[in-house]
């Protein structure tokens, strides 16, 4: 069973829709949590870039 993982910054009114990251079978997966069933496999260098491309965008 994969164990997913919300942000600390997912609860409050936004909860109910976020990204998840699980790790499983040593890949990293991301899926939103209102359509689970769509679940993206990425790599933890194309992770990391995404994670960099939203923080340059938020500043």
């Amino acid at each position: 069973m994969i164990q997913w993982q919300k942000s600390s910054f997912s609860s409050g009114s936004d909860g109910a829709s976020c990204v998840e990251l699980a790790l499983s079978s040593g890949e990293l997966l991301l899926r939103e949590s209102d359509d689970p069933a769509r679940i993206l496999p990425v790599s933890r260098e194309s992770l990391a870039a995404l994670l960099q491309g939203i923080r340059a965008a938020r500043t």
